[in-house]
């Protein structure tokens, strides 16, 4: 799984753990509204954007306002400006409501300047906070990630790729209670971005900021990583103490909380993790990771969308971004008192879970193992929330 296309795996996940459908398909209308209220604070104009794939039709393109798809045009080798899909959000102390339409994507916000939105032959370009040259390295920007279709809303707060403008999302149910997550403490952006400048490793070169010197972003490591503020090595202490530990004791996987007969036995032979069936038969083996592959959750990680390796595989990345493989030798460790305790982890995570308000946070591509994720899931949605927070 690409780790930048987060929420199909988030909410496959949210099912495997137990989160059906509350309603039947008939319940969910074509488009819902959302509530955009703008606490941040701040002076700036507000620019959101409803970009994903068109569910009825499997095309990409973007929504208005008023919930109506529009198919992206095509695009061109080099990649061509994008139709102008901005939607003008509130001002301080104010809120604006769009209607979403049974969408898989992003809904953007920017403060200050529109994104720069580009086709390619293959589609929309997204931006790429990585890239110093990207038009929209110098903006301040977010996005959260949403799922409308027959079985309801999913909708996260994400820092798998930065941690940046403080916002939270809700959905409204339909005995009028509300579930919200990713709003955090008070003090706690600044907390975030001082916990990354005092720690050992690099860890504040993840902290970017625009041609004034104000902080716009902090990447996640794995960027981190592909921007050389981060050392591939960086884990290597750790990940070579996991394998030498399985070398000579069994790694057990349970995968599905729901399923506890299923299980899987990692055991390393030279370079190689081999996993067993209760049969002693192997399903699938994983090299030794590198630091990179571990934060992104991919490459010698990969998690495809199948019952077995890709199982197998978040339950290992949650492992070694938590630092809790050599502690415990069955995985998942659900415990949040064990997470983090390494001197080596990722530390990135373990700050913004640290000053979340419910402790919950996408702080890497698999933080929905064991359930620590930033997601909110109803299956008769009545009304969608995104609330830009202040930057404190």
């Amino acid at each position: 799984m690409d780790r930048r296309k987060l929420l199909a795996a988030a909410c496959a996940m949210a099912l495997a753990i137990g989160l059906a459908p509350a309603a039947a398909a008939s319940a969910v209308p074509a488009t819902i509204p959302l509530t955009i209220t703008n606490n941040s604070g701040r002076s700036d104009p507000v620019f959101l954007y409803d970009l994903g794939t068109f569910l009825a039709t499997g095309q990409q393109g973007w929504a208005d306002a008023g919930g109506n798809f529009h198919a992206w045009p095509p695009g061109g080798a080099p990649p061509v400006p994008a139709p102008d899909a901005s939607i003008p959000g509130p001002a301080n102390g104010q809120s604006v409501t769009i209607q979403i339409p049974k969408f898989s994507g992003r809904l953007y916000f920017s403060y200050g300047r529109k994104l720069v939105f580009q086709l390619a032959t293959g589609g929309l370009v997204q931006p790429a906070v990585q890239n110093p040259s990207d038009p929209n390295h110098d903006i301040l920007f977010n996005w959260s990630e949403y799922t409308l279709d027959d079985s309801g809303l999913y909708i996260n707060s994400t820092q798998v790729d930065m941690f940046s403008a403080p916002y939270a999302v809700g959905v409204r149910l339909a005995d009028g209670s509300t579930k919200t997550t990713g709003h955090l403490r008070s003090g706690g952006y600044n907390a975030v971005l001082s916990g990354l400048r005092n720690q050992a490793g690099g860890w504040g070169n993840l902290i970017q900021t625009d041609s004034g010197g104000n902080v716009i972003r902090a990447l996640s490591p794995g960027h981190g990583i592909e921007t050389g503020a981060i050392s591939n090595g960086y884990l290597d202490d750790y990940i070579n103490r996991v394998w030498t530990k399985y070398s000579t004791s069994t790694l057990t996987v349970t995968p599905f909380a729901d399923q506890p007969n299923t299980r899987y036995f990692g055991k390393v032979s030279g370079n190689i993790m081999n996993f067993t069936n209760s049969s002693g038969a192997v399903v699938t083996s994983f090299q030794k990771p590198d630091s990179d592959s571990v934060f992104g959750c991919y490459k010698l990680l990969d998690a495809p969308n199948d019952q077995v390796r890709g199982p197998i595989s978040r339950t290992l990345c949650a492992g070694f971004n938590r630092s809790t493989l050599l502690a415990n030798a069955n995985q998942p460790d659900t415990n949040p008192a064990d997470f983090y305790q390494e001197s080596l982890t990722n530390h990135y995570a373990r700050l913004i879970h640290a000053q979340m308000v419910d402790g919950k946070a996408y702080g890497f591509a698999f933080d929905d193992v064991g359930n620590f994720e930033s997601l909110v899931h109803d299956g008769n949605p009545q009304q969608a929330s995104v609330t830009l927070d202040p930057f404190s």
